[in-house]
């Protein structure tokens, strides 16, 4: 075993949070080393937000942000004061990437391009004089538990082992794996007697059984109301974008709901409607089909339906009518009772939900070391007195729209500016 040289803080996982901490951390001037087990840094930051990157959300209001964590709200105010959503868009903006502001306040680089965040971070390592070194997974933390409360002596790292005055665990949860995140650092906390929730896909796809949906894969529709069910009973409504799938549904409102719905799974059948017209209503709906209708007398439905079905849909939805409405009936030979029986159609698509998408296809895993075990001041470990764990190491569920990377954010600078 070769001992390399001593470091005052050494850095385990190069990803948002453990990038945040170690650049913090070397431009206080502390000497410190980043060990990454992939060959090059940030592998998930460059596909986040589908390659777009919503660095943060710009909700002003701290306790609505907050609100989005849920139960683990309340550990953290003090890690948000020292460092906030305002704190990231300060960051970014006078390292030369303007933030802009989109829908539900969510904040990208102003070029969309998540590669431009990572380069960002990349150059505050530089500047910060940190050593990094890739392609070097951590096979084992040594650890003293009975030394002042407990202390993290050294990290191997095959035939090395490197020591430090600090230690920061910033190796992610286990969403998208194939970027490396594949619950190394869960490992090493269990092994540390810390208390660790089992991880669970929380904003991730849903699989559904209908063929008419896998046929729409890539078609997304920006303003659906979608209402589930368990065993026939109505339990919730949202209203958002919807984005189909070959496997199934998908976008904002899909991953938002994720979670509760792999609750109802747990009760019984999970079905849902689609209401493809949330803002008009039944009777208008059907004044628009027979607007639609009296300029097509003569031509057969299939021909006239894309005006009448939402944009890129109509093909797929139609296979839904053939039963009832023939695709090549003539349109003046469409019954009263048929139209009505489109129309419901539209205001109610069906959908059977057959499970949640897994770790390979989370935007975010929940689980992690338990909120109540680390002193969220500073991020440290209440076990052990130099150890420090940030990111999607820690159990926070939180929603998509950027609240994730900032927790990223928050997290790494308190452990960066403390160790």
């Amino acid at each position: 075993m070769k001992t390399a040289e001593h470091y005052d803080v050494i850095v385990i996982g190069g990803g948002a949070s453990g990038m945040m901490a170690v650049g913090t951390a070397g431009a206080r001037g502390k000497r410190v080393l980043l060990i990454e087990k992939n060959k090059k840094l940030g592998e998930k930051l460059k596909i986040t937000g589908g390659g777009r990157c919503n660095v943060t959300n710009a909700e002003p209001d701290m306790r609505k942000f907050l609100s989005n964590y849920g139960e683990e709200d309340k550990f953290l105010y003090s890690a948000f004061a020292q460092f906030s959503s305002k704190d990231t868009f300060t960051f970014f903006e006078d390292r030369g990437l303007p933030l802009v502001v989109q829908a539900r306040n969510r904040a990208f680089p102003h070029t969309e391009k998540a590669l431009d965040v990572y380069k960002v971070m990349e150059k505050y390592l530089e500047t910060s004089k940190v050593t990094v070194k890739t392609d070097s997974p951590v096979t084992r933390i040594v650890a003293n538990p009975s030394a002042d409360g407990g202390k993290v002596v050294s990290v191997v790292c095959g035939s090395h082992e490197y020591t430090a005055d600090s230690f920061v665990l910033s190796t992610g949860g286990i969403s998208h794996p194939e970027t490396g995140s594949t619950g190394d650092g869960l490992k090493f906390l269990r092994t540390l007697s810390h208390s660790v929730k089992d991880p669970t896909p929380t904003i991730v796809p849903i699989a559904v059984a209908d063929k008419w949906i896998h046929s729409l894969a890539g078609v997304s529709l920006s303003f659906m109301k979608i209402t589930f069910f368990v065993e026939g009973k109505k339990s919730f409504s949202k209203t958002g974008k919807v984005l189909f799938t070959h496997f199934g549904l998908s976008g904002p409102l899909i991953l938002n709901s994720a979670r509760t719905i792999g609750d109802l799974l747990h009760e019984g059948a999970v079905t849902a409607t689609i209401d493809a017209f949330p803002d008009t209503d039944l009777g208008a709906l059907e004044k628009k089909i027979i607007s639609v209708f009296d300029k097509n007398k003569n031509k057969m439905l299939k021909n006239v339906f894309n005006d009448i079905a939402p944009e890129g849909t109509g093909l797929a939805i139609l296979t839904l009518l053939e039963r009832d409405v023939p695709g090549d009936t003539k349109v003046h030979s469409v019954k009263v009772e048929q139209r009505k029986i489109i129309s419901r159609l539209l205001k109610a698509l069906p959908v059977t939900v057959t499970g949640l998408m897994g770790f390979d296809r989370a935007v975010i895993a929940d689980g992690g070391v338990t909120m109540s075990e680390i002193d969220t001041k500073t991020m440290r470990s209440k076990k052990f007195s130099n150890l420090y764990v940030t990111g999607d190491l820690l159990h926070i569920n939180r929603h998509s729209g950027g609240w994730s990377l900032q927790i990223c954010w928050t997290t790494g600078f308190v452990a960066g500016s403390n160790v």
